[in-house]
């Protein structure tokens, strides 16, 4: 695939240079000699990577480096220092640039590393893609419908989900809360870990524990090797509880341990173990 590259440089020969060099290697090259036309250009169109100078007419190209990841952070960024700078080169990094290269002794080094960042971006590209798709098929997007209270209800959700706050779904059966559930975890920050879903009404209590806290071999007939419950499959993400009126008293005071102190204790076990899960 050919790879958009921006190149801002207010040296008008090597720019102009650089850029024909590019564009016989088969990139496709677009030019900016300040900060200004840079950033109209980032706004029209989607760069894999952007080569910049540090010292432009109207601006310093490592603050810019450093916008432009937050505004673009798909988009990678070389910066081109004064010759020998290695402290402008360093806070470019820092900022969140690629790397840093010195100008003047540049032109062997960049090719190589201008493909690696080409590379990086395009995969950083095909993962937005595919969260957006995600978040199209189980995100807020999915739930369809504009009644008042759906609406209302879609607004607390996002404000819930960036939190790590438990939340109680309520509704009549085919209203749609695990459509929710899914939706508060896919658009949180845990949206890339586990969301597992169990049906409290569907297991007899000794089996639902098991599920849902594991159990160690020779716990109770039939345990034959140790048992990872859905609790601790569900760490660091999202576990979705449906229908939990009908889980048993007993479970429910297990489960308070684990909404209080995100700890829990395998059937069988002594030992408590630590979890990091949203119920």
């Amino acid at each position: 695939m050919a790879y958009h590259i921006l190149l801002i440089d207010d040296e008008t020969n090597l720019r102009q240079l650089t850029a024909r060099y590019l564009t016989v290697e088969g990139y496709l090259v677009k030019e900016a000699e300040r900060l200004k036309t840079a950033s109209e250009l980032l706004k029209n169109h989607a760069f894999h990577a952007v080569i910049c100078d540090v010292k432009l007419p109207d601006g310093n190209g490592v603050d810019f480096s450093a916008q432009l990841k937050q505004q673009y952070p798909d988009t990678e960024v070389i910066v081109l220092t004064a010759y020998g700078n290695i402290q402008d080169g360093v806070r470019a990094i820092k900022s969140g640039a690629f790397d840093y290269l010195s100008k003047g002794d540049h032109q062997h080094q960049l090719l190589p590393l201008l493909q690696k960042a080409c590379e990086k971006a395009a995969l950083q590209f095909k993962v937005t893609q595919l969260e957006g798709k995600l978040d199209k098929q189980y995100g807020m997007e999915s739930i369809m419908g504009q009644s008042q209270a759906l609406l209302a209800a879609k607004t607390l959700a996002r404000k819930v989900a960036t939190t790590d706050a438990p939340v109680l779904l309520t509704g009549e059966t085919g209203t749609g809360k695990e459509v929710f559930a899914q939706a508060i975890h896919y658009s949180s920050p845990r949206r890339h870990q586990p969301f597992i879903a169990i049906n409290c009404s569907a297991l007899s209590k000794d089996i639902l524990e098991s599920e849902l806290f594991g159990h160690l071999a020779g716990s109770f007939t039939g345990a034959s090797k140790d048992k990872k419950g859905l609790i601790e499959a569900a760490d660091k993400g999202t576990l979705f509880l449906d229908e939990i009126g009908e889980m048993p008293i007993e479970l429910q005071a297990k489960l308070l341990r684990v909404l209080e102190s995100q700890t829990f204790t395998k059937v069988g076990d002594t030992q408590t173990r630590k979890v990091d899960i949203r119920i």
